[in-house]
């Protein structure tokens, strides 16, 4: 079942008297569950394109939809609420906040919430656990390694129990190691059903996805499946677990 459809979406931003075309007639869906990687070079439309799927910007022409809405349709409100309730963002910049516990960093999310959960303080902590970060739960951020920071992060974008999760060049500011752990995550998420969109420069990182869009002078160049979300082998779930329990 597809949750997102893209159909002939179009991205012109207007400067002066300068139009900028940064996406082209962009044509394709996502699967529930798949673990999907947009990769290009900067310039190629890729952050744009993350902006309109996670409702932050609106397509110029076409249509997105979501979960069969039309996001393209709603007014700023209901896209704020959408954006709350249904998407998990996950940045290069970590974003946590330096004089909150790592708990409480996880939990700010549902302190928006317009009814806050009483189970919000177990919540936090299963998905800390989720992550690796149990014995983590009282440090301060400025404690932590980059790549425990953005497991964090991670956590935090899951709070709200989203149906979409996407992220920003999320191993952009870590050594490899960290960002191979940090990659470990997003593939147990995935295995555990969540749809992940992640995109990126890097052709590394891109391959840990289940299908690789690439994207060139604003268009979809390339669109490959690797492996189906299905049909992860038992030595990759091991390798992946094994990053998990460090």
């Amino acid at each position: 079942m597809n949750m997102i459809e893209l159909e002939n979406i179009d991205k012109t931003y207007v400067t002066a008297s300068v139009e900028t075309r940064v996406l082209k007639r962009i044509s394709f869906s996502v699967q529930k569950g798949e673990f999907l990687s947009i990769m290009g070079t900067s310039g190629t439309g890729k952050s744009t394109l993350m902006h309109i799927l996670g409702c932050l910007d609106k397509p110029t022409d076409g249509h997105y939809r979501l979960d069969g809405t039309d996001m393209v349709s709603l007014n700023d409100d209901a896209l704020s609420h959408l954006r709350n309730n249904k998407i998990g963002f996950v940045f290069q910049q970590f974003y946590l906040l330096d004089r909150a516990t790592v708990l409480r960093n996880v939990m700010l999310p549902l302190i928006y919430t317009k009814e806050y959960p009483e189970d919000a303080k177990e919540q936090a902590e299963k998905l800390l656990a989720a992550v690796g970060l149990t014995e983590r739960a009282t440090y301060r951020p400025n404690q932590l390694s980059g790549g425990q920071q953005q497991r964090v992060a991670i956590a935090r974008a899951l709070i709200n129990n989203p149906a979409l999760v996407l992220a920003d060049e999320p191993t952009g500011n870590l050594d490899s190691k960290s960002g191979a752990d940090v990659l470990a995550v997003f593939q147990k998420l995935n295995r555990e059903g969540r749809t992940i969109i992640l995109v990126t420069h890097d052709r590394n990182v891109a391959e840990h996805a289940n299908r690789i869009i690439l994207l060139k002078d604003g268009m979809v160049a390339e669109d490959r499946v690797i492996s189906s979300p299905l049909d992860a082998d038992a030595e990759s779930r091991a390798e992946a677990e094994k990053e998990m329990s460090k």
